[in-house]
């Protein structure tokens, strides 16, 4: 299925304009939905229910409001919410450009890719190759439905991805956690250098990983589907769990297994059988309904609840 753009935009720096159509970097369809069933079979509806006079209240009896103390709240109407995104744009106004790995991806929100629009591609090619030959990425400001995103673009071989960034207090620091300051000698150093090189790669392939929990997973619904029990693999026990170890034996036996062959993506076949496990394209329940996105930001205490 053709990706369906979420809105058209306007990526702007300096007088340059580039129109640009905004897309979702994830496929959320592409997760394993279980739905609530009664024991009979059938779909279980959502209700809301006063915590006051416990009674099911109707959609169409709901308002939104803010609590800003405990238990009370200032209530919204829908026009007065609407006139709230009043404020949204569809401009994308870069307003530096920094180092490209500048931003800490402890930042990094939802993920966008932008496409070049009618009459953009010319602009859209040119702060792409501006960007990769200077190592840059661009910060920008864009508000949207009410909220102003601070968001990175950046450059790939493909064209620019928008990210979503987390504003600071948003954002936990390692600070915090008051972390131990410990001392390690060189020998341990340097065996831990050595196990890195000896598993180190080039390059990161996503194809090279598999969600296994998911396969397994659609594997057990095949059996259940075909009217067999489902069981229970065993839990596996962590290694080591709860021993005090030797640091440099631990690193030395590291360095003496074998690393994992690097092996592609198996090709499809023409003489291997079909594994109805596998076909996740024609099973509904494996699948949820693809919708439209928005950008969301995470929520702190300090926003409104609408």
């Amino acid at each position: 299925m053709a990706a369906r753009s979420i809105a058209s935009l306007t990526l702007s720096f300096g007088l340059v304009s580039i129109p640009v159509k905004l897309y979702s970097a994830t496929d959320a369809s592409a997760g394993i939905r279980f739905n609530l069933l009664d024991k009979a079979g059938g779909r279980l509806k959502q209700q809301y229910v006063s915590e006051k006079t416990h009674k099911v209240v109707p959609r169409d009896e709901m308002v939104k409001g803010y609590e800003f103390e405990k238990d009370r709240f200032v209530l919204f109407t829908p026009e007065e919410l609407k006139k709230l995104e009043e404020g949204s744009s569809h401009a994308v106004e870069i307003v530096s450009f920094i180092p490209e790995k500048a931003v800490d991806p402890l930042f990094y929100d939802k993920a966008y890719l932008l496409a070049p629009d009618k009459r953009g591609g010319k602009p859209y090619g040119l702060l792409k190759e501006a960007m990769q030959k200077s190592g840059k990425c661009a910060l920008a400001k864009w508000a949207w439905k009410a909220k102003q995103y601070v968001v990175q673009v950046r450059a790939t071989d493909d064209g620019l991805v928008l990210q979503q960034l987390l504003y600071a207090e948003e954002v936990r620091s390692l600070r915090d956690l008051d972390i131990e300051d410990v001392q390690v000698s060189s020998s341990e150093l340097q065996l831990a250098l050595q196990l890195i090189d000896q598993i180190s790669e080039d390059t990161y392939d996503p194809t090279r990983f598999e969600d296994e929990e998911k396969k397994r997973v659609l594997a057990a619904i095949d059996e259940k589907i075909a009217g067999k029990q489902v069981v229970a693999t065993a839990p596996q026990e962590e290694a080591g769990s709860g021993q005090v170890i030797d640091l440099m034996e631990a690193l030395r036996a590291s360095l003496g297994k074998k690393p994992a062959a690097k092996t592609a993506p198996p090709k499809a076949s023409a003489k291997a059988p079909p594994v109805a496990a596998l076909d996740t394209k024609e099973r509904k329940s494996a699948r949820r309904a693809t919708r439209t996105e928005e950008p969301v930001a995470t929520p702190t205490r300090a926003r409104a609840r609408r």
